[in-house]
């Protein structure tokens, strides 16, 4: 790959031509790859490194939703034929009460990792009694957050037993805001760091947002009548919702098709899907200090023979900052959503979740998966052919 050499020194234009040159692409492949959509080329190659182009998903629009009492429309980016469809039918199906919701305020731990302590019991006391000092210190390191009502709230040690010996990471509790927060926060913590050292008499070496971000849950909810889906139906949904919590291979799958609806409007919105992804099957793997894996959400009849449907997991998502101020459609989304802050819009992917993560198990519990979803592969070949 010699002729690559300084790849990401060249204009894209001289980046096409080398493609063009070394791999034989034609005029026709070089014109798909300068098709960059409403992401001019120019603000892509600002975004990563090495840019030759931009990809394409379709985005689609989840319809009926009512969260907490009002009507929404939800942005979602996807290629799977089915999701927005299952979306749209779940959400359709527990009107006219829809789903309620509630989120947490934007709180995302950073973590510093200290090594090397000479004495870990006298550093942690230390700290503690340095506390009013330290957090002085942190509010003023998070300036640019206080005017929006974040900055940092608190921090606590904890001491681990490793292969490498002892060690103590100090956890930074921080309201970011309607930020995502990992690049503030990181900025902190390397800010920070040499001031935890020097009172812990230790050597400090990851400083780094967590992604498993328990302090930013997000919950939702919705009932399913026996009055419009059945009552065998319940029962039956019931029984594929036990195979998920007691067979970690169909769980899975089950989680899969949560993050089906989340991901979509995650990627819809410019957020960081990877980030998300992460946090809920770290969750899912550490909820309620069960032992393994288990759903992220919670089905069971109530008082009236209904289905009853919840989700909780972390959500570190933003309405500003990041990708979100340089994507077009991103904006856009957040618009048609009508997402005032991070947690409206964390309400709402929650509910896509909780939404599709039905529709699935309706699905199997009913008809099958692949009625609905072969319908649709169908009508793509149609439109193909």
């Amino acid at each position: 790959m010699s002729n690559f050499s300084g790849f990401y020194k060249l204009s894209l234009e001289q980046r096409l031509a080398i493609l063009k040159k070394e791999l034989s692409l034609s005029d026709d492949e070089l014109i798909l790859l300068k098709n960059s959509g409403s992401l001019s080329l120019e603000s892509a190659n600002t975004m990563i490194e090495n840019t030759i182009g931009a990809i394409h998903l379709p985005l689609g629009l989840a319809m009926n939703f009512k969260i907490n009492g009002t009507e929404k429309i939800i942005p979602m980016a996807i290629e799977e034929p089915s999701v927005i469809a299952g979306a749209s039918k779940a959400a359709k199906l527990c009107l006219p009460d829809g789903f309620t919701a509630s989120a947490d305020p934007s709180i995302m731990i950073g973590q510093i990792q200290l090594v090397n302590v000479k004495n870990p019991k006298k550093a942690i006391e230390t700290l503690n009694a340095k506390r009013d000092e330290i957090l002085v210190l942190a509010k003023k390191l998070t300036e640019s957050l206080t005017k929006y009502g974040g900055g940092v709230q608190n921090f606590k040690m904890k001491l681990i037993e490793t292969n490498r010996g002892e060690m103590i990471i100090v956890y930074f509790y921080v309201n970011v805001a309607d930020a995502m927060g990992a690049n503030t926060i990181n900025t902190f913590l390397e800010k920070i760091s040499p001031t935890i050292a020097e009172y812990t008499q230790s050597e400090v070496r990851l400083r780094i947002l967590s992604n498993l971000a328990t302090k930013r849950m997000v919950r939702a909810k919705a009932v399913w009548k026996k009055e419009i889906i059945g009552e065998e139906t319940i029962e039956k949904f019931l029984d594929a919702y036990e195979f998920a919590l007691n067979d970690v291979y169909r769980c899975a799958t089950h989680n899969k098709g949560i993050m089906n609806g989340i991901d979509a409007v995650v990627l819809a919105t410019g957020n960081d899907w990877r980030a998300v992804e992460a946090g809920a099957h770290a969750y899912a793997a550490t909820k309620e200090q069960r032992k393994g894996y288990t759903s992220l959400t919670h089905y069971e009849k109530d008082e009236y023979g209904d289905l009853v449907g919840s989700i909780e997991l972390p959500l570190a998502i933003a309405t500003v900052g990041g990708a979100i101020n340089t994507l077009p459609t991103a904006k856009l989304a957040l618009k048609i959503l009508g997402a005032k802050s991070s947690q409206d819009l964390a309400m709402a992917i929650a509910c896509a979740g909780l939404a599709n993560n039905f529709a699935a198990m309706y699905a199997l519990s009913t008809t099958g998966i692949q009625e609905g979803h072969m319908k649709l592969h169908a009508r793509k070949n149609e439109i193909k052919g």
